[in-house]
């Protein structure tokens, strides 16, 4: 038998996405050994594009806002929400937490590889165009099986692994980790495209989400870029989308058409750039760590993209994770369960429940309903803004209570 190539590191992070280049520079930052296997090259494509305000804490603790900030991404100040005749804003500077003001909202080809160009900066190795292909975590160090473009294969022996991989999911793949999650199977149609857009009442600045007019449970997704284009996405149950796929693009502009607050926005765009889809991408998984590994972001749930809470978790689980791993690997005895997994699933549940909200169309009620307080608005405002783990809104502390409270008030106002 060949002899197999035999690595020695202390740290592997598998993915260089944002929970990926997040974690491994808070970890090199702390005199850490590194090392970030990436399948892909980047840039890349990707969805995610519209920030939460709360992503920029975690991009300034891991030192690279200052080239977040300079890199000419469009600013994103709230988010804004349409159904009919209906408009709803929020803004983040205007929240019950206190946080950051602004966000961004960006191609992520261009962000995701601005973040990992800044962990490289920092003295982190990546590596692109590898692939973990085996995982072996009953040893006394994790093992894992790396295969390189040209097929040939290495092993690494870690002591611990972090899982950034994103919708690829590989620890949970190899490891039999996955679960099936609790949300409908839905699908997104989505595109770029040279957006046009001249209506005065358009703000730039803000992800406009979209209801359909007649399907409460199908809404759009409309995020602008710096460069004068947009993101443009439909979202629903599969179902909505039977005999309607055999032409993406005419789908998503047949879902576009159907709804005239969105088409009137989008009337002078130029549509150059086919479209995709994505389906059953809502995921579980049966733990969030284990002997010599955790799993981060999208590697361990993916709820929904409708408030954009994606990058935000998996930008929180990094730090959590990198947090907890620097001090078991001082020689701390750490509690994975209760100093990583119970937090971060604190929050998720907190958006778990507003995103069953929306489809159900209580938290709609909410959003659309125009006599909602300022403070009631503020902690709603402080939620899309990505602070779900804040036990002091009481929008979170007791999400599911609040929101059928107010969504009955609200029911009970419009009759």
């Amino acid at each position: 038998m060949p002899t197999v190539e035999m690595e020695r590191r202390q740290i592997v992070v598998i993915g260089a996405g944002p929970s990926g280049a997040i974690a491994a520079a808070l970890l090199k930052r702390q005199g850490h050994d590194v090392l970030v296997i990436e399948r892909q090259h980047f840039p890349r494509f990707s969805i995610g594009e519209s920030l939460l305000a709360h992503c920029l804490d975690f991009v300034e603790e891991a030192g690279m806002l200052d080239a977040v900030n300079a890199a000419g991404f469009q600013v994103k100040t709230g988010a804004a929400f349409a159904w009919g005749e209906r408009y709803s804003a929020f803004d983040f500077g205007d929240t019950f937490t206190q946080g950051k003001p602004t966000t961004f909202q960006v191609q992520r080809a261009d962000f995701d590889k601005l973040l990992a160009d800044q962990a490289a900066l920092q003295g982190v190795e990546i590596r692109y165009g590898e692939a973990i292909v085996s995982v072996e975590v009953d040893l006394p160090h994790p093992l894992l099986g790396v295969r390189r473009e040209d097929g040939s294969e290495y092993r690494i022996e870690a002591d611990f692994m972090l899982d950034a991989s994103g919708y690829g999911r590989v620890l949970p793949r190899l490891l039999d980790l996955e679960a099936p999650s609790n949300f409908p199977v839905r699908q997104a149609v989505f595109t770029h495209i040279e957006d046009g857009i001249d209506s005065p009442t358009f703000d730039r600045t803000k992800i406009l989400v979209t209801t359909h007019p007649d399907k409460r449970d199908v809404w759009f997704w409309t995020i602008p870029f710096s460069n004068g284009r947009c993101s443009v996405g439909v979202v629903a149950a599969a179902e909505h989308f039977e005999g309607r796929t055999d032409d993406l693009d005419d789908c998503l502009r047949g879902f576009i058409a159907e709804t005239p607050s969105l088409s009137g926005v989008l009337n002078n765009a130029v549509w150059d750039t086919p479209a995709r889809t994505i389906g059953g991408y809502s995921a579980n998984v049966k733990t969030l760590h284990g002997p010599g590994f955790a799993l981060l972001g999208n590697a361990a749930e993916f709820l929904d993209p409708v408030f954009s809470s994606g990058v935000t978790i998996a930008m929180r689980s990094a730090s959590m994770a990198a947090g907890v791993l620097h001090r078991q690997l001082q020689g701390e005895t750490v509690d994975w369960e209760k100093e990583f997994a119970g937090p971060l699933k604190r929050g998720v549940d907190t958006f778990r429940c507003y995103v069953e909200g929306w489809y159900a169309g209580t938290f709609q009620d909410v959003i659309y309903h125009e006599g909602s307080s300022g403070e009631i608005r503020r902690m709603i405002s402080s939620i899309l803004a990505g602070y779900a783990w804040d036990e002091r809104n009481p929008f979170v502390s007791e999400a599911k209570r609040r929101l059928k409270v107010i969504s009955q008030l609200c029911a009970r106002d419009a009759t």
